[in-house]
């Protein structure tokens, strides 16, 4: 079993990915989801952890073997980056989503020198505006940002152009088509669903995938 589908296993085990293509989800944005996604649930299953930060650390020392500093994105990437940059013995910070209204204001917690390589440390990825944010901050501050680092991406084409757009390579650990397939491999859905599943991904916002 490769890494995408150990990932894909046991976030489905611990539901941090839980589908119900026959009771969507509504997000705040009144799109109607058959996923439900909470990565921030693999910090309270050890084991689960540890194939993520371990796995993270994998991910990072072949794709950006240069990496200086991880810097987590507020609030979910700041334990992963926090446990990774412990395994790696590597730095670590995190980027706020907006500059703090007292002390010294900093957007940018923890030490970044101008010229630094960093590597973005995230959960999940959708539409990618979020992380991009982070990465933008980082390069203001004069940071020299090698990519992002993912648990988790849906690969929807508007985060896949965001990233081309803003010239950041993202790695994941997994990724929806992935997921979807285990799901399906292992009884939580049924094999018909994941045509929904993946229709629903390609455009999220056409609910024509509910009546599929």
């Amino acid at each position: 079993m490769n890494i995408q589908q150990t990932i894909a296993k046991d976030l489905l085990s611990i539901k941090a990915v839980f589908f119900r293509p026959d009771e969507p989800f509504t997000w705040a944005s009144g799109i109607k989801s058959p996923v439900y996604c909470d990565n921030r649930l693999t910090l309270t299953a050890p084991s689960v952890r540890d194939d993520v930060e371990n796995g993270l650390a994998t991910l990072i020392k072949e794709n950006y073997p240069d990496v200086e500093v991880l810097m987590g994105t507020s609030t979910a990437g700041i334990a992963h980056a926090a446990i990774t940059g412990h395994i790696m013995g590597l730095p670590m910070g995190y980027v706020r989503s907006g500059a703090k209204d007292h002390g010294r204001q900093n957007q940018i917690e923890g030490k970044l020198e101008k010229g630094q390589k960093v590597v973005v440390v995230e959960d999940l990825i959708s539409t990618g505006g979020s992380c991009i944010e982070v990465v933008n901050v980082l390069r203001e501050a004069g940071a020299e940002v090698l990519g992002i680092v993912s648990i988790f991406t849906y690969g929807m084409q508007k985060g896949l152009d965001r990233l081309k757009e803003a010239n950041v390579k993202n790695v994941s650990l997994t990724n929806f088509d992935v997921i979807a397939q285990t799901a399906a491999e292992e009884g939580y859905i049924k094999p018909e669903d994941v045509q929904k599943l993946i229709a629903f991904r390609n455009n999220p916002s056409d609910e024509s995938w509910l009546k599929k």
